[in-house]
């Protein structure tokens, strides 16, 4: 079993609906083990900021997958959810990256991990260090990133559903 960090956001439909049913997803395919999920967040986007705002948040587990297979099991879920790729960083029904895959490093053209983009992201990081607070990635502590950006509106949001979620 190799310990994972994924990552999930939305900004269609009803938000927080999108992320628990991700999350119930990865719990029912029966390869992701001991999920525990964050809180939920309200985002701005990023990337393309011509765009509704985000839920995210984000999950840390345990699977028997590789990290390729893991890949195709989230992209799988993803496409149920109804996720299309037509423009880069644009809005979407839900988004599942793989954030760290124990400590493995994994350099294909399908995925790398840790995520190439995981440590210039708050909306990633304050989530992953609420469950993870003393996260280290390549030996360096994941919180020093997040001291170098910018997380004022990143706010926690509510939903009772969480609860049911985990």
């Amino acid at each position: 079993m190799t310990e994972i960090g994924i990552g999930l956001g939305s900004n269609m439909g009803d938000k927080a609906q999108q992320i628990l049913t991700a999350v119930h997803e990865l719990k029912i395919a029966g390869h992701v083990f001991d999920l525990s999920l964050s809180s939920l967040y309200r985002t701005a986007p990023w990337g393309n900021l011509d765009q509704d705002w985000f839920v995210n948040a984000c999950a840390v587990a345990k699977t028997d997958l590789s990290a390729e297979a893991l890949l195709a099991e989230v992209q799988r879920i993803e496409i149920k959810m109804g996720r299309t790729r037509v423009v880069h960083w644009g809005p979407r029904s839900i988004d599942i990256d793989i954030l760290f895959y124990g400590d493995t490093r994994v350099e294909t053209p399908n995925l790398t991990v840790p995520h190439a983009e995981l440590l210039n992201r708050a909306f990633v990081l304050v989530p992953l260090l609420e469950l993870k607070p003393d996260l280290k990635l390549g030996g360096r502590p994941v919180r020093e990133a997040l001291a170098r950006l910018d997380a004022t509106d990143i706010l926690p949001i509510a939903h009772s559903a969480v609860a049911k979620a985990i």
